[in-house]
Formats: C-alpha cells, structure tokens, sequence
C-alpha cells in the first residue's frame, strides 16, 4: 500500500498548481503532529489554523476567511500566498509567512476540511483520539486554567464537525 506522501504526490492540482491537503479534526486529536510528519515525508509547507487569531466564541468556523483570503485565493491564481502569524502567548502579530504555490501544501487545524473549501482540497486526513484523551491533551499543552474554555470550544466544535461531516469526506483516517 502506498504511503499518504505517495498517494498525495500522484494527485492533480487541486488549488491553482498546488496540490491542498487538509489535516482535520477535534483539538488535541494530534493534527499537529501529524501534518508535521506528513509535510516532511513530502517535503512541503504547513499552515496550521492557530496561526490565525480568532476569538474562542468564534469556534471554529471564524478563522477560515483569513487563509481564504490571504492564502488559497492567490495560490488558485498560481500566485503566492502570505499572511501575518498570529503570536497567541504575545497576543499579537508576528512574522510574516510567504505562501510559494508549491506542489503541495498542507493546511493543519480544526476547521480545514470544511465542507465549503473540499473543492480546493486534493487530499483530506481526519485526526481522531479518544475525548478524555484529547480532553487531557489540551489543558496539558495550554493549562488547566483554561478547561472552562476547552469545555465550550470541545461542545462547538462537535456541533461544527456534526454539522459539516468532515469525517464522512476524509480520504484517510488516523487513530492516535
């Protein structure tokens, strides 16, 4: 069986000369360090969703426009991509990332496979564990100062991806 790099190296273009692949699921899945492993297995670029500001009640549907924008509209055009990463333990904007209409990019966060963008999407990965799993993960990485938080985005972004049925369009699916 071919490896997810394989696979997604014969894949058309799916965005402009790019070939996008979303790495999507519920936070503290570990898409982060699967889109990771996959984008040095092919060599490529990763913009994850956290490097967008977006205000918790948001969820997960309120970032997307800016990587719409600033990002896939110009990489449809064959064009590069950039925006200004978002500094969540500053609070504020930090360096400026180029986006190179490369052979393929990989697009990581909660959010990325929505049903809206499949069209743009050559490759999409769904990224699941356990929610007391996940759960433990999360106030791990940010502190239990923010379960509250989690709580609420955790109910969000199940009512998202039931809504969305993000999984049900996954080309691969990956149990951590």
């Amino acid at each position: 069986m071919n490896s997810p790099a394989d696979r997604i190296r014969n894949l058309r273009p799916s965005c402009g000369p790019v070939r996008l692949v979303a790495v999507d699921g519920p936070a503290g899945s570990g898409k982060t360090t699967f889109a990771k492993r996959l984008a040095a297995a092919l060599g490529c670029q990763v913009v994850h969703s956290d490097d967008f500001p977006v205000p918790w009640e948001e969820g997960p549907g309120g970032w997307f426009h800016a990587l719409e924008s600033q990002v896939l509209r110009p990489l449809q055009d064959g064009q590069p991509g950039s925006f200004r990463r978002y500094d969540w333990v500053r609070g504020e904007y930090a360096e400026h990332v180029t986006v190179p209409a490369a052979p393929v990019l990989v697009i990581e966060g909660v959010g990325t496979a929505r049903a809206s963008a499949a069209r743009l999407l050559a490759f999409t990965v769904w990224v699941e564990a356990p929610e007391a799993v996940r759960f433990a993960r999360v106030l791990e990485r940010d502190g239990p100062e923010l379960e509250p938080r989690w709580r609420e985005w955790f109910a969000a972004e199940k009512a998202w991806f039931d809504e969305d049925r993000t999984r049900d369009r996954a080309d691969l699916i990956v149990e951590t």
